[in-house]
């Protein structure tokens, strides 16, 4: 058979006007469960529009939004045990929503100030919380793939009953770590599962010129793995098909790929502009697929959810996120000599001669650097703490 005879059918579960296709079993969702996770893709909405605005301003330096997958990223996190290891690329805010990350805590990485987890040492976006088992975003692609794959042969050790998801982008799957993440999960028989968010293009390069097969879900053949392609903008697709693959993957240590259908209705980040790649009338054809208005009519089919309840969420949200905001840009930066510990158990010399390099430095031209240098002797030369 020719292969371009035989494509993977995407499963789905709600129309976009919020009803059930027919004869689609929807999975069981309880009110409290379901309003957690539409909670949850409101504020990711809210958020990312604020902080796109602060960048706008030049509060902030950088920003990735991720306006139009966040049912994928909810979905997927709501179907998972709260256990279970999340390791994303760099738009899976909604994910750490979902499992209760604060407001202040998405602020305090943003601006990198001495509340910020990762001590200031990553660009904004790059989040991680331990307490949520959620691991620190890396910027290279597909780094946390392979990662996944070790930590979830941790997690059959251990024999505990969690797994680890991945997510990840099209662009991302077409690196070499993709492909040996994938055969080593399936050789070991590991509880896995590969998120792929499909969202048609790895920044500027549209699908059809990065593979010429059907998508991202037929390479899975190719390892003997489980494989399910979903609408990545049916929240309930997505929960639905998220807990079977647990399912497989906790109870049977089966790796299984999802390929979530999806599109990225921003640009890629801050830095980009795309309408060089892309026309308006692709972008609003997928407006109107939008996944945060489909839950909404779900949820109010159901009698759960109301325009007055939507409104006022609206307002609480954008009130918490300014306020959280200004808190954040006012802590100062974090001290100095934090940006040599957590490396080693002792600072090495050489370490130890670095900083004290920078901090002669920075006593030379005090004008250039933030008037609050915490860790810096005032008394020889350096500026004051605020």
């Amino acid at each position: 058979m020719n292969g371009d005879e035989f494509q993977i059918p995407v499963f789905k579960l709600l129309k976009q006007d919020g009803t059930p296709y027919k004869n689609a079993k929807l999975p069981p969702l309880d009110k409290d469960k379901a309003l957690r996770i539409y909670r949850a893709m409101l504020f990711t909405r809210v958020l990312d529009e604020r902080m796109l605005a602060a960048q706008r301003q030049g509060r902030l330096s950088f920003y990735m939004q991720s306006t139009g997958e966040e049912a994928t990223v909810i979905g997927s996190t709501a179907a998972l045990d709260d256990g279970d290891m999340i390791m994303a690329q760099y738009r899976e805010q909604g994910a750490l929503a979902y499992r209760g990350f604060a407001v202040d805590e998405f602020m305090n990485q943003l601006f990198g100030n001495d509340r910020d987890y990762g001590r200031g040492r990553q660009m904004p976006v790059h989040y991680g919380s331990k307490k949520l088992n959620y691991l620190t975003i890396s910027s290279p692609l597909a780094t946390q793939i392979p990662q996944a794959t070790g930590y979830a042969y941790g997690q059959k050790l251990a024999g505990e009953g969690h797994c680890t998801i991945t997510v990840f982008g099209e662009g991302a799957a077409s690196e070499g770590d993709f492909h040996a993440a994938l055969n080593m999960a399936s050789v070991h028989r590991v509880p896995v599962i590969f998120l792929c968010r499909n969202n048609g293009y790895a920044i500027s390069t549209p699908a059809v010129e990065q593979f010429s097969a059907d998508g991202i879900a037929p390479r899975a053949f190719g390892y003997r793995m489980k494989v399910i392609r979903v609408d990545g903008n049916d929240i309930l697709a997505v929960y639905q098909a998220t807990q079977e693959a647990r399912k497989l993957a906790v109870g049977h240590n089966q790796p299984v790929l999802i390929e979530a259908m999806t599109y990225r209705l921003a640009a890629h980040s801050s830095s980009d502009d795309p309408s060089g790649y892309r026309s308006r009338k692709e972008e609003e054809a997928w407006r109107d697929k939008d996944p945060v208005l489909r839950m909404k009519l779900w949820l109010e089919g159901q009698g759960w959810w109301s325009e007055e309840e939507e409104k006022q969420e609206q307002e609480v949200r954008r009130r918490e996120v300014l306020e959280a905001m200004k808190r954040a840009e006012k802590r100062p930066p974090p001290p100095l000599d934090s940006l040599v510990s957590d490396v080693y158990h002792q600072v090495t010399p050489a370490l130890a001669a670095q900083l004290e390099a920078l901090k002669a430095h920075i006593r030379k031209y005090p004008e250039a650097y933030p008037k609050s240098a915490p860790g810096l002797d005032a008394e020889q030369g350096g500026t004051r703490d605020a």
